[in-house]
């Protein structure tokens, strides 16, 4: 069939092939896979920080009470001599 009959029976030579809808359906079906499975990613890590924090957190407390022990045995000893 020639151009002008494409035209003249109606058909729209700027639409997309259906074998591209295809493509572009499948592509955007990836795409989301992909984005899916980022933000798991993402929740997975922020899950590990939030944990690493409160380590962190933990981990300062015992060096805040560590500290005050050290302190205290210094004054005390000072006081013995």
């Amino acid at each position: 069939m020639s151009d002008f009959e494409e035209q003249a029976w109606g058909a729209d030579s700027t639409a997309p092939a259906v074998g591209d809808l295809v493509k572009d359906a499948l592509k955007k079906e990836k795409l989301l896979k992909e984005i899916e499975a980022s933000q798991q990613d993402l929740r997975t890590i922020l899950g590990r920080v939030e944990t690493v924090q409160k380590e962190v957190q933990k981990l300062t407390s015992d060096n805040e009470t560590l500290q005050m022990y050290i302190d205290n045995l210094t004054v005390q000893m000072a006081k013995r001599r």
